[in-house]
């Protein structure tokens, strides 16, 4: 049987053309460390519905994984999105939170009006010694986000902030929070996000601080960290933790102003969840290899099986196209260009090719994919998510028609 093993790799050239040895060598490294660290704490916590724990973090951290954007001369590795999504693709094939919890690094939580703590918390950062949650969505905005109705007020050098906030992830367990807030409401002309602002609620990791109480969202997938419902009754903020700009980005720009710099930070997730959508594609599909070969009926294996090879032999392609897809987007956001069609694209393309993937990988595993025994099943449910957080799939068609034909 001939096996990816035996056959002779394609020139780089041709795989990936914009390719090079240092990228490969960091891939590799995060391939590694997804195989014989992460996947086997999955394994075992996945199932319990389990958090990841700190010294996994910790790892990550120690390579530099979270300041992977954030300049060297600020302590990261100075790298750009498309590092950031070739680590993480190789992570989330493990386990897709593993895979997320990098972006709560990158600078998150760092664009404050101070440059001076500005750079102080970039290099905290870097470190992943300052690693945050995002409270964006409330229960009657998501993909609108100019509908948050959270409420910051003015009060002598604070803004007091009252509201709920949904599908904070990994909140308690945070050093900070960001919270998107509204400031005024719109004036007559103003698009409905004017007066939406982020602040910075700093936290002790473990607890909520005061006025903010939360409770864990139980999911159907997604394990590794938890997602909060928060509510927030007059907590206070200085002034000073009034941020520039979401998502901590490098490439934004720190005067646009709270809601006009969230839209380069959206693309960067978008493409992120793309190449996470990826990885966990590649699990099922690399599971889905071996069972074929594994699993025997009627005296042979089933990879004998002309209609399930042709089956894994689309569920390659698909994977490879996305990838392909991923990388392209990613080198455009590094070279300065906006890309919002391509990120929008590209999410859309990702996140349903691993729903599908991970289908046709529980359907090959037959009733042994529909049990917690394989990763298989780990896999399906992770990737159903992918096509909702960071923008339904229904958001990324409306986005992609409204640049084709207006809106």
């Amino acid at each position: 049987m001939t096996t990816n093993e035996s056959r002779p790799p394609l020139p780089p050239e041709l795989l990936m053309p914009w390719r090079t040895d240092e990228r490969a060598a960091l891939q590799a490294e995060a391939r590694t460390f997804a195989r014989e660290t992460v996947l086997p704490i999955a394994d075992e916590l996945d199932p319990q519905k389990g958090e990841m724990p700190r010294s996994l973090i910790d790892a990550m951290a120690a390579k530099g994984w979270f300041g992977i954007t954030i300049p060297a001369d600020a302590g990261g590795l100075g790298l750009g999105v498309f590092e950031y999504c070739l680590v993480s693709e190789e992570l989330a094939r493990a386990w897709l939170s593993v895979g997320s919890i990098l972006a709560r690094g990158q600078g998150l939580g760092t664009q404050t009006i101070d440059a001076e703590r500005r750079k102080e918390l970039l290099r905290k950062s870097a470190r992943g010694e300052w690693i945050g949650s995002i409270a964006l969505s409330e229960p009657g905005a998501g993909s609108d986000l100019a509908g948050v109705e959270t409420r910051a007020v003015r009060d002598g050098d604070d803004w007091v902030l009252t509201g709920t906030k949904r599908w904070a992830g990994f909140a308690l367990n945070a050093d900070f929070i960001e919270v998107l807030a509204r400031t005024r409401d719109p004036e007559e002309g103003e698009p409905r996000s004017a007066g939406l602002e982020p602040f910075l609620v700093v936290k002790t990791p473990g607890t909520f601080p005061s006025g903010m109480t939360g409770h864990a969202i139980d999911k159907v997938g997604y394990h590794g960290f938890m997602t909060y419902h928060l509510e927030l009754d007059a907590v206070r903020v200085p002034e000073s933790d009034r941020l520039t700009g979401l998502y901590g980005d490098q490439g934004a720009d720190a005067d646009a102003g709270g809601f006009a710099s969230v839209q380069r930070g959206l693309n960067i997730a978008r493409v992120h969840t793309a190449a996470r959508a990826v990885g966990v594609a590649q699990g099922a599909l690399e599971d889905t290899w071996a069972y074929l070969q594994e699993r025997e009926q009627f005296g042979k294996p089933l990879a004998e099986f002309q209609a399930l090879r042709f089956v894994l032999a689309d569920m390659a392609a698909d994977v490879a196209q996305a990838r392909a897809y991923w990388q392209q987007v990613a080198h455009l956001l590094d070279a300065g260009e906006a890309a919002e069609t391509e990120s929008a694209q590209v999410k859309l393309l990702a996140t349903e090719m691993s729903v599908r993937v991970t289908n046709q990988a529980m359907q090959l595993h037959g009733g042994n994919g529909y049990t917690t025994e394989r990763r298989v099943e780990r896999y399906w449910r992770d990737a159903r998510l992918t096509t909702i957080f960071e923008g339904t799939s229904e958001i990324q068609r409306r986005i992609i028609s409204d640049r084709m034909l207006g809106k």
